[in-house]
């Protein structure tokens, strides 16, 4: 069974579309013998394209057990007690998940006469447990992501959506007041609704006094600064580098000038020498820092690795982009990929660019970083 997680679909951000790389290998400068279709990323253990799990960054097996079931039974329970024991960066990205699956659920059965429709086991979870703190938040994703989904911003209908969403959000934050996640969740209710800077600032000191360090709360933030001041490159790197500055060491939100970076890539920018400008090479070097440093079983580590591969692959530095493969292959559902239509075969296109720019300048299976 095929389960949306798309880690920054409730965003769904103004990113400009993954370029179709299938067709334009020579700009990235890679030629026989170092032409992708000259290395064979099997001979590396990485798992076919066919095998690769869009579903998600990462490993997160008691997520995919628990969403099966619920699918499979209808019955809402385990994911309840999943939320139940679950905090932190973790918390969020299941809150989203759960919120995804009932509404790509919804999208394939909108029900009719005789048809119940899909994502009934999260309507049945409100109506029997309306007190119920992870109910409730993801509740209010699915109202943010339906937003997004089956409506167009500016239009009544969008505006009505958010509405309740934003409405749901206060709802789950009284359920649970110390829980950063429904201003989270919140802060993509501002970008849809636009949220005058004054009221955005005082939703962010709720997510700042309950979860200053959170990264995802970091993302959809930056988010909101692209969009609301028109794409404002300057206030978005503003942001992301203060956060980055003030980082904790451990902290992944040494990655976030990376994320502002490519919120600004020029469309179809296959020049070499922009990945190796000095704010290209800064903003890599701060996401390496910060993925050596991190803890293993960071749930946003996977999404900043995904990104570095990403820029890595184009600024040719082939080494430390097998490095980034080692330790996501397998799974796709992270930016960049999630911007095309074919995810999966997104990254292999770069998983290839990766092996034969690595094997052409010497490398092999016996000497796989990692």
């Amino acid at each position: 069974m095929s389960i949306l997680w798309l880690l920054m679909a409730l965003v769904l951000l103004s990113f400009v579309l993954l370029p179709i790389i299938r067709r334009r290998r020579g700009a990235m400068g890679l030629v026989s013998p170092g032409h992708p279709d000259a290395a064979d990323p099997a001979d590396y253990g990485f798992v076919r394209e066919e095998e690769l799990d869009v579903r998600m960054p990462g490993s997160d097996q008691d997520l995919l057990n628990v969403l099966e079931l619920v699918q499979r039974t209808q019955d809402y329970r385990a994911a309840a007690q999943l939320l139940a024991g679950t905090e932190g960066e973790a918390r969020w990205q299941r809150v989203q998940a759960f919120a995804g699956a009932a509404a790509l659920e919804l999208a394939q059965r909108p029900g009719g006469v005789h048809e119940t429709p899909g994502g009934q086991w999260l309507r049945v979870w409100r109506a029997e447990q309306p007190k119920d703190a992870g109910g409730a938040a993801v509740h209010a994703e699915f109202l943010v992501q339906q937003a997004w989904r089956t409506s167009t911003p500016g239009t009544d209908d969008f505006r009505i959506i958010m509405e309740e969403a934003r409405q749901a959000c206060a709802q789950a934050a009284l359920l649970a007041p110390g829980d950063p996640v429904p201003y989270i969740v919140e802060l993509s209710v501002a970008r849809g609704l636009a949220y005058p800077q004054p009221e955005f600032e005082k939703l962010w000191l709720n997510i700042a006094d309950r979860a200053p360090n959170h990264m995802g709360a970091h993302l959809a933030a930056l988010h909101y600064w692209c969009e609301k001041w028109h794409g404002s490159r300057e206030l978005a790197y503003a942001f992301a580098e203060a956060a980055a500055a003030r980082a904790p060491e451990g902290s992944l939100l040494a990655a976030l000038p990376l994320f502002a970076v490519f919120e600004h890539i020029p469309e179809v920018n296959l020049v070499v020498s922009f990945y190796q400008s000095e704010v290209v090479t800064k903003a890599m070097h701060g996401a390496l820092h910060a993925v050596h440093t991190a803890r293993p079983d960071d749930p946003m580590l996977a999404h900043v690795r995904h990104l570095l591969l990403f820029f890595l692959v184009r600024a040719e530095r082939w080494a430390e982009a097998m490095d980034q493969l080692v330790h996501v292959d397998g799974h796709v559902g992270a930016l960049p990929w999630t911007l095309s239509d074919d995810p999966a075969a997104a990254f292999a296109v770069h998983r290839a660019l990766a092996v034969a720019g690595y094997e052409a300048n010497g490398g092999s299976p016996a000497t796989l970083p990692g």
